[in-house]
């Protein structure tokens, strides 16, 4: 975990990937600034499994892979450096984030840690892949919006005309 839990509270969670659309980070930061909040931005690596947490917050982890292991895993600098500029802009902080485990079940204990106001979460992936693996694992939001009290805020990153086909009606 990059950013130190006990250092933060209220801060607004959003799930990101290393292709989130700005988007969701965007609208995640002007809540941040609405609520006078942090932005907490989640990576979260599911192919991973916690098995302890150190007194700073850092999580140790291994593989569910062996032929994978990384000693350990951090948030992606590159993401960092894309999403520092929106926070900025909004004149939020930034506390980058970088869990293991199910994405839903970890931004949501994240977000009980911190006492965050919001979940943030981007809308589903258009096109066949992104509707397979939401039948098979489920949709974040979904889960989250079951599992936690938190409210959860959906962005919407394609939305569909009224007369159009939802993107998983056509595909399987």
């Amino acid at each position: 975990m990059d950013g130190s839990v006990g250092s933060i509270r209220g801060f607004v969670v959003v799930g990101v990937v290393p292709t989130t659309a700005v988007a969701v980070v965007e609208r995640a930061a002007e809540f941040a600034a609405r609520f006078g909040t942090g932005l907490a931005c989640v990576t979260v690596e599911p192919d991973r499994m916690a098995f302890a947490e150190g007194i700073d917050g850092t999580v140790l982890s291994y593989p569910l892979d062996p032929d994978s292991y990384a000693a350990e895993i951090e948030f992606d600098p590159a993401l960092e450096a894309r999403l520092a500029p929106i926070a900025r802009a909004h004149g939020v902080e930034l506390a980058p984030f970088a869990l293991v485990g199910e994405p839903a079940s970890v931004l949501g204990v994240l977000a009980e840690r911190v006492d965050a106001p919001m979940i943030v979460v981007g809308s589903r992936e258009a096109g066949l892949r992104g509707s397979v693996r939401e039948f098979f694992a489920g949709s974040v939001a979904l889960h989250l919006s079951h599992r936690q009290h938190r409210p959860v805020v959906v962005v919407p990153l394609a939305p569909v005309a009224r007369a159009e086909a939802l993107p998983w009606e056509d595909e399987l």
